[in-house]
């Protein structure tokens, strides 16, 4: 039987969640929101623009959901119900043109680049310092994890009552859900420590609060790491990984992301690889995992890392069961990138991957900076 080609600028059906394209904004932290985490008008047009720009789902740059918990500053809050109603303007808009939205939270715990959690008593798997950071937190007791999953639960609902159309639970890139997956950073000798699932328990109860919180038909997906890239012995690995997926497909999870990279791993490298737009071989960097992934669970999977040609992503989509594509460097770039590949299959984005977007406040493209 010929199977009809799918293609990336499709209409797609999702059993709680339509897109008009496969086209994601990955959570980018644009480093915009005022000091308490509420909405600037910078904010408010770098959203619009998004939705103008063609894509088909945003998921927003990750949210802090604890007013002591702030992995970075002018970083968006969802700590308290008042949150709720501001978005309503950026969600309508959303909507206005088509556009799906989802809210991506968050808690960092001893990866905080934010100056008053020196300050602070930040929790973590295990006691150990932040190789990165310099915090020296302390090891979660019983009433932590209480508060990391309650934490979790009450800002899914509040996403929920926002208007949002998913919620993302950040599990990647060394921040605390992720610090659990990490044997450097998670030495516990409780069934939070250990074996693989025991130390991605605290990430399948988060999973299960969050989907009591929400109920059954609101879409819950996550993003979490297949790989650590650390040092032999020191964090997770990607053949471990799978079987961390194929519970989360169990539990289910409406989406998943797999990222990988930990920023806590001390040896200087992040999920946003520089050096990829010469290089084809290079782009869609985490396709060979997140492919193997793809053979193992149902749960639609949303690439990220490089995505940046059309025909590449067209290959992935039709060969390796992959349905979606998330970018976000090249959506800081350029918010309209997504139109400009629906007119021009060949368009070559504009970014160059130099990873320079965070030397201002709040983040921008260098190409796009005004001369002051």
């Amino acid at each position: 039987m010929h199977m009809e080609r799918k293609t990336l600028f499709e209409q797609v059906r999702f059993p709680k969640l339509t897109l008009k394209n496969r086209f994601v904004r990955s959570g980018l932290w644009m480093k915009a929101a005022d000091e308490k985490g509420h909405i600037t008008p910078d904010l408010i047009d770098t959203y619009k623009a998004l939705a103008d720009g063609g894509v088909g789902l945003i998921i927003t740059e990750y949210t802090y959901i604890d007013a002591n918990d702030q992995p970075n500053p002018r970083m968006i809050g969802m700590y308290d119900d008042s949150f709720i109603s501001e978005w309503k303007e950026i969600i309508d808009y959303a909507h206005f043109k088509n556009v799906k939205i989802a809210c991506q939270i968050a808690m960092g715990g001893s990866q905080s680049g934010f100056e008053a959690s020196r300050h602070r008593r930040m929790i973590a798997p295990s006691a150990v310092l932040n190789r990165v950071t310099g915090i020296m937190p302390q090891e979660m007791t019983e009433a932590d994890f209480k508060h990391v999953i309650n934490c979790h639960a009450k800002a899914a609902l509040r996403v929920k009552q926002a208007g949002f159309d998913a919620v993302q639970i950040h599990a990647a890139h060394g921040y605390l859900l992720s610090q659990f997956l990490t044997p450097y950073y998670n030495r516990r000798k409780d069934k939070y420590g250990g074996t693989l699932h025991n130390r991605a328990r605290l990430i399948y109860e988060v999973v299960a609060a969050v989907r009591v919180a929400v109920g059954k038909d609101f879409p819950v997906m996550i993003k979490l790491n297949f790989d650590d890239f650390m040092s032999e012995g020191e964090g997770l690995t990607f053949p471990e990984s799978l079987a961390m997926f194929e519970r989360l497909d169990a539990l289910g999870v409406d989406f998943i992301e797999p990222s990988g990279t930990n920023l806590s791993s001390g040896n200087g490298i992040t999920q946003s690889f520089p050096n990829i737009a010469r290089s084809i071989e290079k782009q869609s960097y985490f396709k060979e995992q997140v492919s193997e992934i793809a053979r193992h669970i149902t749960t639609p999977l949303i690439l990220v890392g490089g995505n940046r040609n059309i025909e590449v992503m067209d290959d992935l989509l039709n060969n390796k069961n992959i349905p979606l594509f998330s970018l976000a460097r090249t959506l800081l770039a350029e918010p309209n990138l997504i139109n400009k590949w629906k007119t021009d299959l060949a368009y070559v984005p504009k970014c160059i991957a130099c990873n320079k977007c965070g030397e201002t406040t709040p983040h921008s493209c260098i190409l796009n900076r005004k001369n002051n």
